[in-house]
């Protein structure tokens, strides 16, 4: 199907109509509302459901979001051929739990200061590890990551 893609822009822009419409589908099935909002960002493709009210924020936790971004993901991959990254949100969750993430560097970086040589953060996910890695340069710290498949961790230390 990607024969017809004329760059990578486009791609992703496909890529985003074919998940809108997997999770359409999905929406139907559960007979939930819930308005989609695509955009391609950070070289993305994003898919943004909102508007559903309380079933939608049910499951609006991190690991049905990323359940439901996987099973997408494998819609979109069967209709391109291509390996998709795309980006699944569900009532804003993405932000809530970046915020979360955020807080637990805070809290890692005040220990820290306080004396600790680093913090260790185990059973994320490599966006997870992504998302820490970055805020953790803006606040002027050092992150790696650490060991492999499910041993792998990330730990935070100072510059």
């Amino acid at each position: 199907m990607t024969e017809n893609v004329q760059n990578t822009e486009d791609l992703l822009e496909l890529e985003g109509d074919l998940a809108a419409d997997y999770i359409e589908g999905l929406l139907d099935i559960l007979d939930f509302d819930g308005d989609l909002d695509l955009a391609v960002v950070n070289g993305r493709a994003t898919v943004s459901v909102t508007g559903g009210g309380e079933e939608l924020n049910r499951v609006g936790t991190p690991k049905v979001v990323q359940a439901l971004q996987d099973l997408t993901r494998l819609a979109v991959q069967r209709e391109t051929g291509e390996f998709s990254r795309l980006i699944l949100d569900i009532g804003g969750s993405r932000q809530a739990h970046e915020e979360k993430l955020r807080k637990r560097v805070d809290y890692a970086i005040t220990q820290i200061i306080a004396g600790r040589e680093s913090v260790e953060f185990s059973g994320l996910s490599s966006y997870e590890r992504k998302l820490i890695h970055d805020y953790v340069a803006e606040c002027g710290y050092k992150s790696e990551s650490q060991g492999e498949g499910a041993d792998r961790r990330l730990v935070v230390s100072a510059a």
